[in-house]
C-alpha cells in the first residue's frame, strides 16, 4: 500500500489528509487492525464508518462505536476518520476557518442521494461552516470511461446532478462519472473550484493499484481515504 497526501487545498500544518492505494484485507472483522498496521497509526485512532450506501452522515464526538453512515463529520483532534472503497468515490473535506473534516463515501446511491451535499450542509447546520471555507478533494475511482450503468441508475444520478459532462451515451449504453458529478454537486453548494481538487485516475483502469470491484469480481480489499486534525 501507498499513501499519497491530500493537495495543498486541504494540507495545512496541523492536518492529516490523504488517499491510499491498494490494501489487501483478508477477513473486514479485523480491518482496523490491518489500516493500523498499514498506516502505523494506533488502532483506537482510526473511525470508519459502517458503510451501506446511504446518505447518512455520522457526528463523531467521544463515543468511537461504527455506526451505519456513509459520511462522517467531526471537529475533534487526534482521530483520522476515513471511508473505504473500490470503485466509489472517496471525497475529504475542511473547513479550515473552523477545524472541521469530513469522510465522504459516494457509490451512484451516495451520488444520487446528494451525500456531499447532505454533508457539507450539515457542516453548515452543526458548525457554521461556510462553503466557500470548505475545501474539497476527490480521490480515485471508477471513471466514465470504464463505468456503463442501466438508464435507470443514469437517471438517478441525472436527476440529482443535473446537466454535465459526467455522462455520456453510445448509442443504447449510458457511461458515468460520478466523480464529476460530486465535482459539479460540490460547485453548486457553493463551494469555490479553486478549492476543489479531483484524482484523473481510474479504479478500473488500473488493478495493479486500486481495488476494483468491477474488474475483479472477487475483492480481496479496498483502497480509502482518510482525514484526521492535529
Amino acid at each position: 500500500m501507498e499513501v499519497f497526501v491530500a493537495p495543498s487545498n486541504i494540507a495545512s500544518s496541523n492536518i492529516k489528509a490523504f488517499f491510499t492505494t491498494r490494501i489487501f484485507v483478508k477477513d473486514y472483522d479485523h480491518i482496523n487492525d490491518a489500516l493500523s498496521k498499514e498506516l502505523n497509526i494506533s488502532k483506537d485512532k482510526i473511525y470508519l464508518p459502517i458503510q451501506k450506501h446511504t446518505n447518512k452522515i455520522h457526528i463523531l464526538g467521544s463515543d468511537h462505536k461504527p455506526v451505519v453512515a456513509d459520511a462522517v463529520i467531526t471537529d475533534k483532534k487526534h482521530i483520522l476518520i476515513g471511508v473505504l472503497v473500490a470503485d466509489c468515490v472517496p471525497i475529504l473535506v475542511y473547513d479550515n476557518m473552523r477545524g472541521i473534516i469530513g469522510a465522504v463515501h459516494a457509490g451512484w446511491r451516495g451520488t444520487a442521494k446528494l451525500i456531499l451535499k447532505e454533508t457539507v450542509m450539515t457542516m453548515r447546520e452543526k458548525f457554521g461552516s461556510l462553503p466557500v471555507d470548505i475545501s474539497v478533494a476527490i480521490g480515485p475511482s471508477i471513471r466514465q470511461c470504464s463505468y456503463e450503468v442501466d438508464e435507470d441508475v443514469n437517471n438517478a444520478v441525472l436527476e440529482a446532478t443535473g446537466e454535465g459532462d459526467y455522462y455520456l451515451r453510445k448509442g443504447n449504453k449510458c457511461f458515468i462519472d460520478l466523480s464529476s458529478a460530486n465535482r459539479i454537486q460540490a460547485r453548486d453548494m457553493g463551494i469555490l473550484s479553486k478549492n476543489i481538487w479531483q484524482s484523473d485516475e481510474c479504479t478500473f483502469c488500473k488493478p495493479e493499484k486500486y481495488y476494483s470491484y468491477r474488474y475483479s469480481k472477487g475483492l480481496s480489499g479496498r483502497q480509502g481515504g482518510f482525514i484526521g486534525l492535529w
